[in-house]
C-alpha cells in the first residue's frame, strides 16, 4: 500500500474503527500497541514507539543458560511450590540486604507472574484486611492498570498528583485521605511511572510514619529498582541503597520486578516482599474470604493459590540465578540499563529542538533524571490531540490522562525501543511536524 508520513486522520480512523479500538487519545496502552502494530503492518512504515514500557535489551545469558539447564532437568512436567522454589526465596532476601538494606526473612520472599499479579494479590488482601476500610491511595501520576484491577475486583480507590505536593506538603495531602478511615493501602512507583520524579528519603519517612499511625499497609512499586542513574547502587552491600519506605515501617509489601533491571519481561517472573511483621500478621476480618486470617499465608494459599497456583518453575530458577550472581558482585545489571538514560538525553533534546515541553520537568528543586520515561506536551493541544497528531507522524505514545495525572496535555514517552540509528529519524518526523503545526 502507498502511503506516507503524515497519514491522513481517516485512514488511522478507519483503521481504528476497523479494529474496534477506541480513539488513540482515550485508548490503553495495549490498544495503542495493537493499533501501531495494524498500522505498521498496512503501511510499511516503521513507527518510533514510545507507547509501551518493554525492556529494549537481550536477557542475561546467565538467566537463559539457567532456565535452559532446568528445562533439561525436567522440571516444565513439575508444578512449583506456590510459595516460590528455596533458591529464589534465599536470593531475594539476600538482594534485599544488599541492595535496599533491609532485612526480610525468605519466607516472606514470594514469586509472582510478573508484578501485576503481585499488586492484583495485594490488593486482594490487604483490601480485605479491615471490613471497616474501602481500598486503595494512588500516589499518582502511575500505571494505569493498576486501577483496572481495582475496577476488576470490585475495590474503591481515590487518588491525587502528587507533582504539586512534594516535600513538605506531601504530609497534609496524605492525612486528608487517611483521615476518611477508608485506605486499606497505598500504592505507588519509585522511580514513578510515567514522571520519572523519584521521592526520596524523607518523603518516604512521611509515608512510612502515616502508613504505621493509620494501619495502611504501603504496596511500594519497584519496577524501575535501580534506574534513578543519578544514584549509582550497583554495589552490593556498599551506600547508596534503593530508596524504600521499609526503612519507615513495618507496614510494607515491595513489588520487585525482573522485566526491566534484567531485561526479563517475557517470562512474566517477579517477586513480592511482605515484611516480617506482617507476615504472620492476623486480620480477623480476612475471614470473610479466605480460610485464614494470616496475611502472609492467605497471600499465597488464598490469592496466589486462586489466581495461578504458583509462578513458572523454571523462570523462578534463571531469575534465582540472576539473583545470585548480582548479590555475588559477579553480574552489574544496573551497567546495562544506564543505555536507557542516554536514549532519554538524545530523545528529550530532540523533541524540545523542535518545540516541545518536559511536562514533568522538575523532581523538587532539581531537573528530572533521564531515564526509562519522560513526558511531553506540545503547545496549543491536549495530550489526546496530540498523539492522534504523533501517529500521523509515525510516532506513538499514551496520553497523561491515563495514568492519573493532572497534566492533560502531555504524553509519556518511553525510551526503550528506540535505537541510536532512530535519531535521524525522529529528526526528520519531528522537523515535519513542527513544519505543520506552527
Amino acid at each position: 500500500m502507498s502511503v506516507q508520513i503524515p497519514l491522513s486522520p481517516e485512514f488511522i480512523g478507519n483503521i481504528t474503527r476497523r479494529e474496534g479500538l477506541p480513539s488513540p487519545g482515550r485508548a490503553s496502552i495495549r490498544e495503542i500497541v495493537h493499533l501501531v502494530n495494524v498500522v505498521e503492518k498496512t503501511t510499511g512504515i516503521r513507527f518510533i514507539r514510545m507507547e509501551m514500557g518493554v525492556p529494549g535489551l537481550r536477557a542475561p545469558e546467565i538467566a537463559t543458560q539457567a532456565e535452559i539447564e532446568a528445562l533439561k532437568r525436567g522440571v516444565a512436567s513439575v508444578y512449583p511450590p506456590i510459595e516460590g522454589v528455596s533458591s529464589l526465596k534465599n536470593e531475594t532476601s539476600r538482594f534485599l540486604k544488599l541492595f535496599l538494606n533491609i532485612d526480610l526473612k525468605p519466607e516472606g520472599c514470594i514469586p509472582t507472574c510478573g508484578s501485576m499479579q503481585g499488586s492484583c494479590a495485594g490488593f486482594l488482601t490487604v483490601n480485605r484486611t479491615d471490613k471497616n476500610k474501602e481500598g486503595t491511595l494512588f500516589i499518582d501520576p502511575g500505571f494505569p492498570v493498576h486501577k483496572q484491577q481495582c475496577h476488576v475486583l470490585g475495590h474503591e480507590y481515590q487518588s491525587f498528583d502528587i507533582y504539586d505536593f512534594r516535600g513538605k506538603k506531601l504530609r497534609d495531602k496524605l492525612k486528608s485521605y487517611l483521615d476518611t478511615g477508608k485506605i486499606s493501602s497505598l500504592l505507588y512507583s519509585n522511580p514513578n511511572n510515567p514522571s520519572w520524579i523519584c521521592l526520596n528519603e524523607s518523603e518516604l519517612e512521611v509515608i512510612g510514619t502515616l502508613a504505621n499511625e493509620y494501619g495502611v499497609i504501603v504496596l511500594e512499586d519497584l519496577a524501575y529498582f535501580g534506574m534513578d542513574l543519578r544514584n549509582d547502587i550497583s554495589s552490593p552491600g556498599v551506600p547508596p541503597f534503593q530508596p524504600t519506605v521499609a526503612r519507615y515501617t513495618d507496614n510494607f509489601i515491595l513489588l520487585i520486578s525482573a522485566s526491566k533491571i534484567f531485561s526479563f519481561a517475557g517470562q512474566r517472573l517477579a517477586m513480592m516482599a511482605v515484611s516480617n511483621a506482617i507476615f504472620h500478621k492476623k486480620y480477623p476480618d480476612l475471614l470473610r474470604y479466605f480460610t485464614s486470617d494470616v496475611l502472609g499465608h492467605t497471600i499465597i494459599y488464598g490469592a496466589l493459590y486462586a489466581l495461578s497456583a504458583g509462578a513458572s518453575h523454571s523462570a523462578q530458577i534463571a531469575v534465582a540465578a540472576l539473583l545470585k550472581a548480582t548479590n555475588d558482585g559477579l553480574y552489574n545489571p544496573f551497567k546495562d540499563i544506564k543505555q536507557y538514560g542516554d536514549n532519554a538525553k538524545i530523545m528529550k533534546e530532540l523533541f524540545t529542538r523542535y518545540g516541545f515541553k518536559i511536562v514533568y520537568d522538575k523532581d523538587l528543586d532539581v531537573t528530572v533524571g533521564d531515564g526509562f520515561y519522560f513526558t511531553i506536551s506540545y503547545p496549543g493541544l491536549t495530550g489526546s490531540e496530540l498523539l492522534e497528531e504523533l501517529i500521523r507522524y509515525g510516532i506513538s505514545a499514551i496520553t497523561l490522562d491515563i495514568t492519573g495525572s493532572t497534566r492533560t496535555e502531555g504524553l509519556r514517552a518511553c525510551v526503550s525501543q528506540f535505537k541510536r540509528d532512530d535519531a535521524s529519524v525522529l529528526e526528520e518526523r519531528l522537523k515535519m511536524f513542527l513544519g505543520d503545526h506552527k
